[in-house]
């Protein structure tokens, strides 16, 4: 089950099917940034995701976190922004900071 439209929703009918699930949520936003607050990434255990929160820039290293809390449990908060050495590697070049919250569902 997929829905482009509303990612938790997606999120649901992975779960409902067994896959294991990580939500990664938009938690802050400072400057230009390309997601606004409550914007929604979900991952399953496979690498497939669905939504966004940052437009693209940072998605590949938001999954790649994820993946890390679905194998340890442990939720991760990350932060992003032009000031990071690590989110100019990964493409976040909006001038703005972001801060993503990732927790693995149920």
């Amino acid at each position: 089950m997929s829905n482009s439209l509303d990612p938790l929703l997606t999120a649901e009918g992975w779960a409902a099917e067994g896959r294991a699930v990580a939500i990664a949520t938009v938690m802050e936003t400072w400057g230009s940034a390309p997601r606004p607050v409550g914007s929604h990434l979900v991952i399953d255990g496979e690498g497939n995701f669905e939504g966004s929160v940052s437009g693209g820039c940072v998605e590949g290293a938001v999954i790649t976190e994820a993946l890390e809390v679905l194998q340890g449990g442990q939720p991760k908060m990350l932060d992003f922004g032009v000031a990071d050495e690590t989110a100019w590697r990964v493409g976040l070049s909006c001038g703005g900071r972001i801060r993503v919250y990732v927790e693995r569902l149920g």
